[in-house]
């Protein structure tokens, strides 16, 4: 198993920046990626921005430029620095890992952290 717990959500003004965390316990050696996920009511939770264990990164178009993804080698921390950011992005944000064997995005969750983009 892997415990997820995410900080540096909150309120900021369009423009302005934060950088979310998310610390990882447990079985670190069967994670292969770690993502972050947002999610708004009445939506799907969209995929932000992933990397797996050997550096790879993959963005959500619309945040191309913009986001950040990085982790330590040894995936028990990833990070989302977001800058230039809109109202649109305001979403509460998941930390996910992909597990070994697993199939992707499936793993474990976070509880989330809410972040808000006043305009």
């Amino acid at each position: 198993q892997v415990q997820l717990v995410e900080s540096g959500g909150g309120l900021v003004q369009a423009g302005g920046s934060l950088r979310l965390s998310c610390e990882a316990s447990g079985n670190l050696e069967s994670i292969d990626a770690m993502a972050w996920f947002r999610q708004t009511p009445g939506q799907q939770r969209e995929r932000v921005a992933r990397i797996t264990r050997g550096g790879s990164i993959v963005y959500l178009d619309s945040v191309k430029g913009r986001f950040t993804i990085s982790s330590a080698n040894a995936m028990d921390t990833v990070s989302l620095q977001m800058n230039s950011l809109k109202p649109e992005d305001t979403a509460v944000y998941y930390c996910h890992v992909d597990i070994r064997g697993w199939g992707p995005d499936i793993g474990y969750w976070g509880r989330g952290t809410q972040v808000t983009v006043s305009s």
